[in-house]
């Protein structure tokens, strides 16, 4: 066999962007063309960047699509083939009763569209719901390029071995049909969402294809940030033995150049992963950025209150843009204690951002004053509390559209679960960079951060007193979560066991949890539900969070016992 000289494009789209996206690919092309690639691999649709949704049910959209698509194949280089990830046209799709578009990929080479391949597997789960756009695909993908033959397949495609996951997630699998025609090496584009665990549950099923079949497998990741998705890249090659010979960088774009000789793989480099708080920052840190700056903005303006979670948001925001970009905003009011100025303003000095303080008292008396009459002969209860989280919220949006700034919201997954959190008031915002994350887990990455800065700066960012005191909204005098919560460890566990592991009621009970608890937080969880609807969008950073995958009615209610049949 001849020699075959690879670019693998970890590639950072953003959807819609048919110039853009076009753009990055050629300049890929160009990069590796002058260093003698003779093949170039992009990710999963990265001609129009995926998630596309439904924008591909319009028609223009479509079109501009394989304009673009024809235009960059006449724009390449010459002597270098690019596989590029797009979608494709299925004719006479009406007739058929089919779907309109293949998701797919083109093979361009001097200037044209050489072939054509279509995904099979259409994931409909979790956050995907590609069978509502796409067409599945029936041919054998196989491309046959300077004298290998390389299978080409889709990122779901992959992802229906029988052995490795006891069972079939579909009733076919199109890699035994590629593996019937002799192929030499395996190749996925692939546009894998990130969650914590996935690397290492991607990397075990490519290993495990790999030495079943006996054949490399080439795996392209998309990188970068849409919407609440994030993707991680970290391109790999798995050789015929089930080993990583070849590892991308996690969370940056780059093109990566690998030669494959004689059955020998070079200029393969094994990119070390990251340890889990700085994989967990990194993913945080990339969302932030790509959501501000695809959005069209640059700035952003959030809450501090001297507490644990915005202090935490404010050094992602800082990292992800720049602490010139970074507005903090303190509004105490009556029942604001000393230590949550002087803690906020003391995170802001160790960052370096610039802050505002807006006492809201008066405002607070005003809204008191416009109610009284309304509300006479009514206790004092969470109205009251509610409103100072409302003015707050008011003052945050009011801001960010002055000085064309988005709004980041400070609430966790804990509290996004329970409902401890106020709808136009805290929840304010244009994205929730931790509502995927537990309250304990944000506690365990602030640690994690003024370990790494103590580490690289000699000194810790996060004040002490914002890790050690006790969490609390402060709306009313001596208020702490603990009040009406259980402690976070064991509202965290429950939630995590309940939500994330899918345990059973009578799961939760066997592991020690009393069961009026059980349904007090499960009640609660359920009449949150309308709030969560109206939240701001959560980077995904689990298997299952308050993302786009989260699909639950408003005014469900789940069982909660189990019903017993009686005659």
């Amino acid at each position: 066999m001849s020699e075959l000289s690879l670019g693998l494009a970890q590639l950072n789209p953003t959807v819609g962007d048919l110039e853009g996206n076009s753009q990055k690919i050629l300049q890929a092309a160009k990069n590796a063309a002058f260093q003698g690639v003779t093949l170039l691999i992009t990710p999963e649709l990265s001609l129009c960047g995926y998630p596309p949704q439904d924008i591909l049910l319009d028609p223009l959209f479509v079109e501009n699509c394989q304009t673009a698509l024809h235009q960059t194949a006449l724009r390449l280089p010459p002597k270098i083939g690019v596989l590029v990830g797009t979608i494709l046209p299925n004719p006479d799709w009406w007739q058929k009763g089919e779907k309109p578009l293949f998701n797919g990929a083109a093979l361009l080479f001097d200037g044209r569209i050489r072939y054509t391949f279509y995904k099979q597997l259409l994931p409909d789960y979790d956050v995907f719901d590609e069978h509502r756009y796409f067409q599945p695909g029936a041919q054998v993908n196989l491309l046959r390029w300077q004298g290998f033959r390389l299978g080409v397949t889709i990122c779901e495609d992959l992802w229906n071995d029988e052995q490795f996951w006891s069972g079939k997630r579909y009733p076919e699998n199109p890699v035994p049909a590629l593996m019937e025609r002799g192929v030499d090496i395996l190749i996925n584009l692939s546009a894998s969402p990130y969650w914590q665990g996935k690397g290492s549950l991607r990397e075990s099923l490519l290993a495990h294809c790999a030495q079943k079949y006996q054949v490399p497998v080439i795996y392209v990741n998309q990188v970068g940030a849409t919407d609440q998705l994030i993707f991680d890249g970290r391109n790999l090659i798995v050789d015929g033995t089930g080993t990583v010979i070849h590892r991308g960088r996690s969370f940056t774009q780059e093109v990566q150049t690998v030669t494959y000789r004689q059955g020998q793989w070079q200029q393969t480099r094994v990119q070390a992963l990251p340890e889990p708080g700085a994989e967990l920052w990194q993913a945080l840190v990339l969302g932030i950025r790509d959501y501000v700056h695809k959005s069209g903005f640059q700035r952003v303006v959030l809450g501090l209150s001297g507490g644990i979670d915005s202090a935490v948001v404010a050094a992602l925001a800082v990292q992800a843009l720049s602490r010139e970009q970074v507005l903090g905003v303190l509004m105490p009011s009556p029942y604001s204690s000393d230590h949550a100025v002087t803690d906020a303003l003391a995170l802001a000095a160790n960052l370096g951002i610039k802050t505002e303080k807006i006492p809201i008292h008066g405002i607070m008396d005003a809204y008191a004053a416009s109610l009284a009459d309304l509300f006479r002969g009514y206790a004092s209860d969470v109205t009251e509390e509610n409103i100072q989280s409302r003015i707050r919220g008011t003052l945050l949006m009011a801001l960010a559209n002055k000085f064309q700034a988005l709004v980041l919201t400070t609430g966790n997954k804990s509290e996004l679960a329970v409902g401890y959190c106020t709808l136009y008031g805290d929840m304010c915002g244009a994205l929730a960079p931790l509502g995927d994350l537990w309250k304990t887990q944000v506690y365990a990455l602030a640690r994690w951060y003024n370990d790494d800065t103590q580490r690289r700066q000699a000194t810790a960012l996060i004040p002490e007193s914002i890790l050690t005191k006790a969490p609390s909204a402060e709306l009313k005098p001596h208020q702490t979560d603990q009040d009406t919560l259980p402690p976070y460890e064991v509202l965290d566990d429950i939630l995590q066991r309940w939500l994330g592991e899918r345990q059973s009621p009578e799961q939760l009970t066997q592991a020690g949890y009393d069961w009026a608890l059980i349904e007090q937080i499960m009640h609660l969880v359920q009449r949150a539900e309308f709030k969560r609807f109206q939240a701001a969008p959560v980077l995904k950073v689990s298997e299952r969070g308050f993302d786009r995958g989260w699909r639950v009615p408003n005014i469900a209610q789940p069982p909660r016992r189990k019903l017993s049949l009686h005659p």
